[in-house]
């Protein structure tokens, strides 16, 4: 399989490569996206190894940076820069965490974010002001839909003693597509630096970091990269690399340091690693974003999950009693709606009996999410529509107990 494989062939390869895909309609890769084979199996080699001769000798330490070095490239190259300006993490939510605590915050100083956050960003500036009595300011930014809306809303949010704008390239309650290199500039003409939570983003859309020009840019292994959880990265830009004070530090974030405290930190962004790493996770991160990259092709994923997305928010707008909240103009990967009259809750339950979808709830909105993949199929995507129209037929009260269609299971037509 490779990026030139004819559509024929390529689809139901890749999806026997996902062997998830199969396990109904895989609709939530904005919390974990299907593992290929080919990551799990590179991930058991590993674990087989480390069973068998331990993880101690200095051979397989010096496996290990190099592991790490291989993991910083691939994710690199999903993001358009060098892999010197690569720190692996453990979670999106650890990079946003370097980012806000890398500045040496002063009382009475202001970050910003949005009203559409999730807490892998909202809690750290949560944290912040509670800690060092920083001022914390929301931007009411709405659905995110309109660009110049949400450039308005920053732009009255960013005052002179502003220090950080704090956000979301892709918004994981209503999936829109925030305009980040306009508020980037805005920041910067004010002298604040910007940390982006690309959690809902790289994997769905093109993104080139440096074209971006934020400063901080923080990416989950286990979402839109198909890769293992408890794995991440972290973007820093070359201009503010040598500028953070590091709130946590360990051997990982030195070239040396001595006995008498003396230390010398890395010179690009592994200062912001810590400690160990998992490192069959590191290698799964690794094989996935390369898979993604090499052998199925970014170029057109992004053009299959935009296409396909759109149809999915096309066809759920069409359904009777079903209001979609995302943005048309301004999506990724995400689609988020409500059916009236039901609970996100209870009618996810009823969809998921009925179609066999796998999906969530956004609580805040008291909506559904789906997250639609370059692995799913339009006929998968029609079979969800027709759950969705059968619950919006009825009430919790009045839908019956037997589904009244088919569960139908796989295919690629």
């Amino acid at each position: 399989m490779g990026p030139f494989l004819p559509d024929d062939d390529k689809l139901p390869a890749i999806r026997e490569a996902l062997p998830s895909t199969a396990a109904g309609i895989y609709l939530n890769t904005g919390t974990c996206g299907p593992l290929p084979r080919e990551t799990a199996r590179a991930m058991a080699e590993l674990e087989g190894l480390e069973l068998r001769t331990g993880r101690a000798d200095m051979a397989y330490w010096q496996d290990s940076a190099e592991r790490m070095n291989e993991a910083r490239a691939a994710v690199a190259a999903v993001l358009v820069t060098d892999p010197r300006r690569m720190a692996l993490t453990h979670a999106t939510t650890d990079g946003m965490n370097a980012a806000t605590w890398a500045i040496d915050w002063q009382p009475g100083e202001r970050v910003v974010t949005t009203s559409l956050e999730h807490a892998g960003a909202l809690g750290p500036l949560w944290a912040l002001r509670n800690r060092r009595g920083v001022e914390l300011a929301i931007a009411d930014i709405g659905t995110g839909g309109d660009p110049a809306e949400v450039l308005a809303a920053l732009d009255r949010a960013i005052a002179p003693n502003t220090r950080l704008v704090s956000l979301s390239h892709v918004t994981w309650a209503t999936g829109a597509r925030l305009p980040i290199r306009e508020i980037v500039e805005l920041a910067h003409d004010r002298g604040a630096l910007v940390a982006v939570d690309g959690a809902q983003a790289v994997g769905a859309i093109p993104v080139s970091v440096e074209e971006l020009g934020a400063d901080f840019y923080a990416v989950p292994g286990q979402k839109w990269l198909l890769g293992p959880e408890g794995i991440g990265a972290l973007y820093c830009a070359p201009s503010v690399v040598d500028r953070p004070r590091l709130t946590f530090a360990g051997y990982g974030s030195f070239e040396s340091i001595d006995l008498a405290g003396e230390g010398r930190l890395w010179p690009d962004a592994r200062r912001f690693e810590i400690a160990g790493y998992h490192q069959p996770s590191v290698v799964g991160f690794a094989r996935s974003a390369a898979w993604l990259s090499m052998f199925v092709g970014l170029a057109w994923i992004h053009e299959r999950t935009a296409r396909l997305a759109g149809e999915a928010a096309a066809m759920l707008a069409e359904v009777p009693g079903v209001e979609v909240i995302t943005p048309r103009d301004q999506m990724a990967g995400l689609v988020t709606f409500r059916i009236a009259g039901w609970s996100s809750g209870r009618a996810l339950g009823e969809l998921s009996k009925r179609t066999l979808a796998i999906a969530r709830t956004i609580p805040p909105l008291d909506a559904i999410r789906i997250s639609v993949g370059f692995f799913n199929t339009e006929n998968e995507l029609r079979r969800f529509r027709d759950g969705v129209a059968l619950v919006a037929s009825y009430t919790p009260e009045t839908i019956p107990d037997r589904p009244k269609i088919e569960l139908l299971r796989g295919g690629v037509e």
